[in-house]
């Protein structure tokens, strides 16, 4: 295994557990996407899984734990990336499509899991397809959010990794250059 490998993955936890401990928009986490790049990066599900599953459970041991039911549901949604939206990045080779489809995925994928559980959990909802109708519509600023979060961050990660291995391809070729003579004509 490289060496950035090794150092990537637990700079993603750093990431997304501060970015959750730190004042931010309510879902705009970059814990979806930072699953989302390792899906694309790693071929153990185990570590892929850590990724978004420990980030929640460190930083929700910092802001405090909640209901159990709720909780086990934000989690399971948030194994979505790893598992299901690696797909689109086997497919489209980590370009942008498969980057944007991945996030939308996963994005819409949270929403309807994490938003199902709250209406089966409230008792401000009816138990009916117009209660579920009801809090999945209350829920959409929040879902603006975890589309914007996923997106954005999704940008910033691969985006930064991308600009990340061409200037270190720059730095190699540079290297390489001033190793090997040129002749003169």
């Amino acid at each position: 295994m490289r060496i950035e490998k090794i150092v990537i993955l637990p700079l993603l936890l750093c990431i997304c557990v501060l970015a959750r401990l730190l004042p931010h928009p309510a879902n705009f986490a970059p814990v979806a996407a930072a699953a989302l790049f390792a899906a694309a990066h790693y071929r153990s599900l185990s570590l892929r899984l850590a990724l978004p599953l420990g980030a929640m459970f460190l930083s929700d041991a910092v802001i405090g734990f909640y209901n159990w039911k709720l909780m086990a549901a934000v989690y399971c949604g948030l194994t979505l990336p790893p598992i299901i939206a690696g797909a689109f990045l086997a497919k489209f080779k980590p370009g942008a499509i498969g980057v944007v489809a991945g996030a939308l995925f996963s994005s819409v994928g949270f929403f309807l899991i994490s938003n199902t559980a709250v209406w089966a959990i409230s008792p401000f909802y009816a138990h009916s397809l117009q209660g579920l109708a009801a809090c999945l519509t209350a829920a959409i600023p929040f879902f603006k959010n975890t589309v914007l979060g996923d997106l954005c961050w999704s940008a910033t990660f691969f985006g930064g990794y991308a600009l990340w291995q061409a200037a270190q391809t720059a730095f190699e070729v540079r290297r390489f250059s001033q190793l090997v003579p040129v002749k003169a004509r």
